[in-house]
């Protein structure tokens, strides 16, 4: 099991980013993040990683309860069931669900169907995006996207991935800087490794991996130039099995 961490920690931890290629073994985790928008603390998100049998899910849970989040109830879930072909992650269902108090309450669920290499989602989205999606060798959920970059960074790195999610398929391109820096997060620093998407346009998306921390330590969505979504890690255990 790994060491809490925890943000009311005073120490200084500094890991060197190591020469070898980091492991890709897969570690269960329950991961705390305090959750920021628009540059404001909005409430926390909690990311976990477990075996299911087989196979393996992650979530993501990020709840609003501070500021315009925390009046409005903002909260969103989403979730991937998946299995580990040949050292790729491989989706298996998908589903997100997004809540605002009593104004909405909109679920999506998705089924990767590798038999007949198709995708199909249903629920509260467009008639065009419940259409079958065609399915790739390497295709992958948002979130196991997050787990491939932790899994492939390293200095100077440029990653490739299909991102095929709620109906809607994009080239998802990455770049890792070339050398480590220090992020701060609460009182803790990390010797952190920044990955950047580089064509989301308007829309970016930057992810802090920390060599032996099995999940990020700063996940950033950019819009417009904008911090949008922030999540910063607070403390991360192994998960129970």
């Amino acid at each position: 099991m790994r060491a809490l961490l925890s943000l009311f920690a005073t120490a200084l931890l500094i890991v060197a980013w190591p020469t070898a290629a980091r492991a890709a073994e897969l570690e269960p985790f329950v991961a705390t993040y305090d959750a920021w928008y628009q540059g404001k603390q909005a409430g926390t998100a909690t990311m976990r990683l477990q075996p299911r049998g087989a196979q393996w899910q992650v979530d993501l849970g990020i709840r609003g309860n501070r500021g315009f989040a925390g009046i409005l109830g903002l909260n969103l879930e989403q979730d991937t069931l998946f299995d580990v072909v040949g050292g790729t992650y491989r989706p298996l269902r998908q589903s997100t669900t997004r809540k605002a108090a009593v104004f909405f309450n909109r679920k999506v669920e998705g089924v990767y169907d590798w038999s007949n290499n198709v995708a199909r989602w249903t629920g509260d989205l467009s008639k065009r995006r419940r259409d079958p999606v065609p399915l790739q060798p390497g295709d992958m959920s948002a979130l196991l996207i997050n787990l491939a970059v932790m899994r492939d960074a390293a200095p100077g790195a440029a990653l490739q991935y299909r991102f095929v999610d709620g109906g809607r398929v994009r080239p998802h391109a990455y770049q890792a800087a070339a050398e480590t820096e220090l992020v701060q997060v609460g009182d803790i620093s990390y010797s952190a490794l920044r990955i950047s998407r580089t064509n989301g346009g308007n829309d970016e998306m930057i992810i802090w991996v920390a060599d032996g921390v099995p999940t990020p330590v700063r996940i950033l969505q950019r819009e417009n130039g904008e911090d949008a979504v922030d999540l910063r890690l607070v403390e991360y255990q192994g998960a129970p099995q």
